[in-house]
């Protein structure tokens, strides 16, 4: 691939859900530039898509919080979904949180070359490869995604 093609970043974080919302904010309060790469098309799909309607918070909303933003003060002390899904989407907008929606990561390996990860994510919109180059790289993906285990031949 071409390196005019590569986009530079200080942190990329794979995953879009709270963990990693909650690392992109974090960073964005430091003013450390970084990006979220999502497979889906949008950020907290688990609880989006594949969450029932009247799922709550399990854990009481203080110990669900996001750092640097409490539930506002009238919500129940557990969650509902939507309230939930509105509370993350307050949160990514409130932290300014940039989010690439449809990437599947498709590789990341480390090249000591540069002391820089170079990740490859393929744009399920367009069906282009794109490349990002990180200092550093934050895999925040769901407990619930598929894992691949690749078969070597001996």
């Amino acid at each position: 691939m071409d390196k005019a093609n590569e986009k530079e970043v200080v942190v990329a974080i794979v995953g879009a859900g709270p963990s990693g919302l909650a690392t992109a904010a974090c960073l964005n309060r430091l003013s450390i530039a970084n990006i979220v790469l999502e497979r889906e098309d949008c950020s907290a799909s688990l609880w989006r898509k594949r969450s029932y309607h009247r799922l709550k918070l399990h854990l009481a909303k203080q110990f669900c919080e996001l750092p640097h933003m409490p539930f506002p003060s009238n919500s129940l002390k557990f969650v509902p979904r939507d309230q939930f899904i509105k509370y993350l989407d307050n949160y990514k907008s409130g932290f300014e949180i940039k989010l690439y929606s449809q990437r599947s990561v498709e590789s990341a390996s480390y090249d000591d070359r540069i002391g820089k990860w170079r990740i490859v994510a393929r744009n399920t919109g367009s069906g282009e490869d794109e490349v990002y180059v990180a200092e550093f790289l934050v895999v925040a993906s769901r407990e619930s995604s598929e894992g691949v285990i690749r078969r070597l031949t001996a």
